[in-house]
């Protein structure tokens, strides 16, 4: 019947319900998608403006569905397939004028929430006003980074990125790397995601691999330095006929053993296809690597280092012989790399980091083709800073500034054409024009420490007198991770009590001063914004998120709880929330529920259930139009500006603290909480309810912070929560003591 014809949209929408990372921003978004099959349910694209095709890869079926949605679609609407491997100009051969006029490609990466990268192709047909209204709402209201492509095998992303992928698998099983090792050496030393090589493989599938080399078979020149890596190694043929695709199979070149109750990693030995116990790899390349960079590691002449040149130096060479056959400019490609394949820098600016003068000469000297752009550079850089602007290397050898399009704000941009207005070793303020400053975080990971606290305080100060509005802001792959764990371990281990309750005290000082300064705060996160980082974004008058944007006071999962105003400004969201249920144990019990299991919202919108973000908040797509944007909300906080007035609640005092105590037992007794998860969650019952107040009694915001602050410093000096930082620091993991 019809509804069985429609099942496997159905199942497919019920699985990513269940998925983890999850495919939709917000559960509840799964009720704008519609169901349906093309036999039943054509007709309903009738009022589309937009019909992406992303069906299976043949030219014969997409051709098929294309003359059906020819006789339904409205005049003007786009069609698009989401295809990376077959020409634009064969899939519309044979189509109508007006269905060419309508017709791109859109090539979307997956997992499509989060890869950035959307790869675009127009036909020699393709209206130019159809072709702007899909990238700008692409752009806009996707969040993608939209780059243009020739109508070449694999466009951009795949043509390098598969290259890249058969080039290290293949020479890792010539030369005798393990899966460990080549992951470590391409891995981390260029940039790439933590992934490598053999783990991204397994991610998208190994089963994949030889669908995508048949493509480019067809389609590549005879002569193309892809072919030398064609063949699929005869052991990754016998993983695939066995069911071993990756990690939606049995396994891949990775795979978890939980035999005996455990979770062990485990890695395949290339030369025998038996599974071993995952290490990790001690090779003196790596050495090499930390102490003198990338280009140190390349030089060496041990076996990993061999392996590591052979892979990047082949790479960089095809991409830089691929410009400009499949795009017109180094920053297309360097862009595609990016944000499709999660490079930190792209293949040219990569280069820049070798030097193309030393990368040409040693291709060169291993008797390599150099490539006609490599001797274009010569001894010059692809990117460099003229006159404040970023430029980039043409084919022709002329330098062309690189554009941004309208309503783009990078801090980037902004640090190549001024000074800071005040900087120290954690963090820098930077002025963005129209009396806006902007407060930097760059520690590792932008973890917070005394230095970065000291410069919140002067860029109070700076502000207040010289400019009208704040943004805190970074463009770092977090927001901040919080409080520099280390530290404060080292000054537990110093029994320097009094020192730790001074930075708490200060800390709950200075994210007060960005309360209550005489100027509007907006915060612009992206990535994880954790415990101290969180706290400061509570204490901002606005922000402006990136879609992107994963925050939580996630304190006890150290054995602490917040103590730079994170429970006292959570509790006051709640209370102050429209419509809630009477009394003071509602929104206790919420904030108590949010911050004892350390609640993280997994994405902007899911952080407005927790009042992490307030409904007026913004949420924006595009990463790159954050800055913007919350300049621009900042100008319009600053007309009549006033600084919110302290706040004053009335909480349950030891009766609420009693309730909450019960619902821990029942947690424990459950086996949910463990022995110090009551001790933590007693803690911050006694916060959260006012310690010994009266409900009579409205109780200050400062009152707050000071039970706050003794119930920190009593956990801090707990021997089980010394153990959960210290286990934290040791493995990334928190610690079930």
């Amino acid at each position: 019947d019809d509804a069985s014809r429609s099942a496997i949209a159905q199942r497919a929408v019920a699985r990513m319900l269940k998925a983890d990372p999850p495919p939709f921003m917000h559960s509840r978004n799964a009720g704008l998608v519609s169901t349906g099959n093309l036999e039943d349910d054509l007709s309903v694209i009738a009022d589309c403006d937009w019909i992406i095709e992303a069906i299976v890869e043949r030219l014969d079926i997409k051709r098929d569905l294309y003359r059906k949605l020819e006789a339904v679609r409205k005049p003007g609407s786009v069609v698009s397939s989401n295809t990376s491997t077959i020409p634009l100009a064969a899939l519309v051969d044979q189509m109508p004028e007006a269905f060419r006029a309508d017709f791109m490609i859109t090539h979307f990466f997956n997992p499509p929430r989060f890869m950035r990268l959307l790869e675009v192709v127009d036909g020699a047909d393709t209206r130019a006003e159809a072709s702007a209204a899909v990238r700008a709402f692409c752009d806009r209201a996707l969040g993608k980074g939209v780059v243009e492509c020739k109508d070449t095998p694999g466009f951009i992303g795949n043509r390098i990125g598969v290259y890249w992928l058969q080039c290290a698998v293949s020479e890792a099983f010539g030369m005798g790397i393990s899966v460990e090792e080549a992951d470590a050496l391409i891995g981390r030393p260029a940039g790439i995601p933590k992934t490598g090589v053999f783990g991204l493989i397994d991610l998208v599938g190994l089963d994949l691999m030889p669908h995508v080399l048949a493509s480019m078979d067809a389609t590549l020149a005879p002569d193309d330095a892809f072919r030398e890596y064609f063949h699929t190694p005869e052991r990754v043929a016998t993983m695939i006929a066995d069911g071993y695709t990756g990690r939606k199979g049995k396994g891949g070149f990775y795979r978890l053993n939980r035999a005996g109750g455990k979770r062990v990693k485990e890695a395949m030995d290339l030369a025998t296809g038996e599974y071993r116990e995952a290490s990790k790899p001690r090779l003196a390349a790596l050495d090499a690597a930390k102490a003198h960079g990338l280009r140190g590691m390349l030089e060496g002449d041990t076996q990993g280092a061999r392996y590591a040149w052979t892979v990047i130096g082949k790479t960089l060479a095809y991409a830089a012989s691929l410009v400009p056959e499949i795009a017109d400019d180094v920053v297309a490609v360097d862009d595609a790399m990016k944000l499709g394949y999660g490079w930190r820098k792209g293949p040219f600016e990569l280069i820049d980091e070798l030097g193309a003068a030393w990368l040409a000469e040693r291709l060169a000297k291993e008797g390599w083709s150099v490539p006609a752009l490599l001797k274009t550079a010569g001894d010059r850089r692809f990117y460099r800073t003229e006159h404040g602007r970023l430029e980039a290397l043409g084919v022709a050898g002329e330098y062309r500034a690189v554009s941004r399009a309208d309503g783009v704000l990078l801090l980037a941009d902004v640090k190549r054409a001024t000074r800071p207005l005040a900087h120290n070793a954690s963090a820098s303020l930077w002025d963005l024009g129209d009396g806006v400053a902007c407060l930097e975080f760059h520690t590792k990971m932008n973890a917070i420490d005394p230095d970065l606290m000291q410069m919140v305080r002067d860029a109070v100060d700076t502000v207040a007198s010289e400019h009208r509005a704040l943004v805190i802001h970074n463009e770092g792959s977090n927001f901040s991770v919080g409080a520099n764990l280390g530290l404060a371990l080292f000054a537990a281990n110093m029994a320097a009590w009094d020192q730790i309750e001074q930075t708490v005290r200060q800390g709950q000082e200075t994210y007060a001063a960005l309360k209550f300064a005489p100027f509007p705060v907006v915060g612009a996160p992206s990535g994880m914004a954790l415990g101290g980082g969180c706290e400061v974004l509570l204490h901002c008058d606005a922000l402006v998120a990136h879609a992107e944007t994963y925050m939580g006071l996630v304190e006890p999962g150290v054995g602490l709880l917040p103590g730079w105003g994170g429970c006292k400004e959570l509790l006051l969201r709640w209370f102050a929330k429209p419509k809630r249920a009477g009394g003071p144990m509602p929104p206790v019990s919420k904030v108590f529920g949010t911050i004892s299991v350390a609640t993280v919202a997994k994405s902007a919108e899911q952080g407005r259930d927790h009042l992490f973000l307030r409904p007026g908040d913004q949420v924006v797509m595009n990463r790159d139009r954050v800055l913007a944007e919350a300049k621009a909300r900042a100008l319009e906080l600053v007309e009549g500006y006033q600084p919110p007035e302290p706040a004053a609640v009335n909480l349950p005092g030891p009766a609420g603290a009693a309730a909450l105590d019960l619902a821990v037992d029942a947690f424990a007794k459950s086996g949910k909480a463990t022995p110090h998860d009551r001790v933590v969650a007693g803690a911050l019952a006694r916060v959260l309810s006012g310690g010994d107040t009266d409900l009579l009694d409205a109780l200050p915001e400062d009152a707050l912070l000071e039970l706050e602050r003794r119930e920190f410093m009593s956990l801090i000096r707990h021997p089980d929560t010394l153990a959960r930082v210290e286990h934290m620091l040791e493995t990334g993991r928190p610690l079930r003591n």
